[in-house]
This record gives C-alpha cells, structure tokens and sequence, in this order.
C-alpha cells in the first residue's frame, strides 16, 4: 500500500518561520505551500519550491484567506467571487514559481477558515472546483471524506485524495474538532502514534467521545504549526513504513 504524509508549509514571511521547513521537507512526500495570503511570501514560497524539488516531494497550492493576524483561522465575510478570485490569484502565484523551477505544481489544499467556508456550501464549493479545474484540470483536491469539495470536485472531473489529520481530534461523526474545544489538537507523541497505526492497520480512528469511526484516507497531514510537528511527522513516517507501505506524493495516489 502507498501512503502521502503531507505538511502545511512556508506558512511564515520574511525572516519568521513557524517550524523547519527543511527538516520538515526531508520527512513528508507531499508539501501544502502557503501561497502569500494567511502565510508565505513570494521569497518562501520559491524556497519552498526549491526545497521540495531538491527532496522528490510533490508541491501543492495552500491558499487561505487575506488574514496574516488571524493565521487565516477567522471566516472574513467575502462574496462568493472574491473568495474565488483568492484562490485563481494564489494559485497562479505558485504555478508561475513552481514552473519557474521546472517543475508544476500537483495538488490543491484549502487552508482553515477558507476551507470551512467552501465545504459547508455546495453552490460555493462547485465554484471553487470550476474554478480550479479551469486553471489545470489535472489538480490534485485535498478533500476529507464525505465532504461538499469532495464531492463539487468529483462533478468538476478533479481527482481526490482523502485526508486523515493526526494532529486533529475527530467527533462521532466524522467532522474535526473546533479547534478552542480542549483536546482538539492532539500534540503528545503517544496518542500521534497510537491514532496513526490504528489508521494504517485498522482504517479507523478514535473520536474525541471514544466512538471508532471509519477513516477512508491514503494521506495523512502534520500540521507544521502544532507544537512538535517535526517529532510528529518523524513517528507518521515511521509508523507508515513499519506497516509496510510506502510514501507516494499525492499525484500517484488521487482517484
């Protein structure tokens, strides 16, 4: 079986970073690259470019809302088509970075509060993937299961690739935990590791009430701004590998 591990990535600006994107990029296979709005700036954004170039890991476009203050974590009230001209503007930039170093940006990956606010309106989400499939029809969506940009992605033609997020705790039905509630960030190597090889050898995880609900994914994400998010990502890789799969960048895995 082949597996991502994916990072949210050059998400600092100028001389601020929030974790080590090049310890970072050296454990994952797939890079969610902030594209300037919550996160990056065009310096980081061609650093990352390069860093994953250099690694063999597969690059992704990470736009988020024009809130560097809030982290892109507060839903800003934008109409539907200033949302959409975000995303076309964000991804534009990293396309003309990523082929200015030869090589093309593979997936796609809503940050936060943008991305909450597309999956919970269906009209807004098959925008959104409209939108994408026009700039390159052959996109990677990052999606969680059962979701409305899973779904607008799928009516859109894109290909998806479900995610399970280590560092997220989950409620009985499926949905993440706001992320004020305590215990909706889960940061302690022992739980990391215990979610991520039930995951892998189950297909399941535990919800934050002790539900064991299905995980239909083949990537897993780090968040590279959660408190030891290198020592995370180090044992997601480990656990992958000592299950006996293998790492594939998102592009080989999408369906």
């Amino acid at each position: 079986m082949k597996i991502d591990l994916n990072s949210d990535m050059g998400e600092g600006f100028g001389p601020y970073r929030l974790c080590d994107d090049e310890a970072m990029m050296k454990l994952v296979s797939s890079a969610n690259i902030a594209c300037g709005f919550h996160g990056g700036d065009p310096d980081t954004m061609g650093r990352m470019v390069r860093l994953a170039k250099k690694n063999g890991v597969g690059i992704g476009a990470h736009p988020g809302l024009p809130d560097r203050s809030g982290f892109g974590r507060r839903e800003l009230p934008f109409r539907p088509d200033e949302l959409r001209q975000q995303v076309l503007y964000q991804l534009g930039a990293l396309t003309a970075i990523a082929r200015g170093e030869g090589i093309n940006v593979g997936h796609f990956s809503f940050h936060a509060a943008m991305g909450n606010m597309v999956n919970r309106d269906p009209a807004l989400a098959d925008m959104m993937m409209n939108a994408i499939s026009a700039v390159d029809p052959e996109l990677v969506v990052f999606v969680t299961p059962d979701s409305e940009i899973e779904r607008a992605a799928k009516r859109a033609g894109l290909k998806t690739l479900a995610l399970f997020l280590a560092d997220r705790a989950y409620d009985a039905k499926g949905n993440l935990v706001a992320r004020g509630l305590p215990g909706a960030v889960v940061k302690d190597e022992p739980s990391v590791r215990t979610r991520v090889r039930r995951f892998l050898t189950q297909g399941t995880v535990e919800a934050i009430d002790g539900t064991i609900i299905s995980m239909p994914a083949r990537s897993i994400l780090v968040h590279s701004d959660t408190p030891g998010s290198l020592e995370l990502a180090s044992i997601v890789r480990s656990e992958i590998i000592s299950s006996g799969a293998t790492l594939a960048p998102a592009s080989e895995l999408a369906s």
